[in-house]
């Protein structure tokens, strides 16, 4: 029912993590990344030269969740973490990482349903760490094919790094499109946007 959900353009919410309800959202604007307009900051760049960091995709998906859910407001009440932990069981769920010295300190996870990336929620316990996430995120989806990135809701940070928003036929149009389409998560660039070692769900 919620992969259903997410082709028809829609999406679950909680009004807090102890509220056992959940209810379905369908906004008249859409966020979504343009996946070659995604900016990178001179501050940004300067992070990622300096790096000190590792990405990593798919090692940590409960915990990235659960950090994502960990702040006096949430949507993600025990139900949602639950779905998404069965949705990344079944491959249909994933995550991007980001480690310093050994600790997760930032990341991303989303639903994918052919060529469209479903963004769900990120966070970030250190300076630049979800940003970085969402690069790496982003480089990881344009070497896997994907042609749609849902970020739901349009906020100033997504929009500082390129996001836009747009009206629900155009989602809509847009989505019908990229679920048309065949994309592939685990597929990394024969050459990486970023100097950075990216290792995947280990085997």
């Amino acid at each position: 029912m919620l992969l259903d959900a997410y082709a028809a353009g829609i999406f679950p919410m909680a009004e807090g993590r102890d509220d056992p309800a959940i209810f379905w959202v369908d906004p008249k604007r859409r966020g979504v990344f343009p996946l070659d307009r995604f900016h990178i900051s001179r501050s940004l760049a300067r992070r990622i030269r300096k790096g000190g960091f590792q990405i990593r995709f798919d090692t940590a998906f409960a915990d990235v969740v659960h950090a994502c859910a960990d702040r006096d407001e949430t949507w993600i009440n025990a139900t949602i973490f639950d779905l998404y932990l069965a949705l990344y069981a079944a491959g249909h769920a994933h995550c991007a990482e980001v480690w310093e010295d050994g600790t997760l300190v930032g990341g991303v996870y989303g639903v994918t349903l052919g060529a469209a990336f479903f963004g769900e929620s990120m966070f970030s316990r250190s300076t630049d760490a979800s940003k970085l996430a969402l690069a790496w995120l982003v480089d990881r989806l344009r070497a896997g094919g994907f042609i749609l990135f849902d970020t739901q809701f349009l906020t100033p940070h997504l929009a500082s790094l390129g996001a836009i928003e747009i009206p629900r036929a155009t989602y809509r149009a847009r989505l019908a499109h990229a679920l048309a389409q065949q994309a592939d998560f685990d597929r990394q660039a024969v050459t990486p946007a970023f100097p950075c070692t990216q290792p995947s769900k280990p085997t």
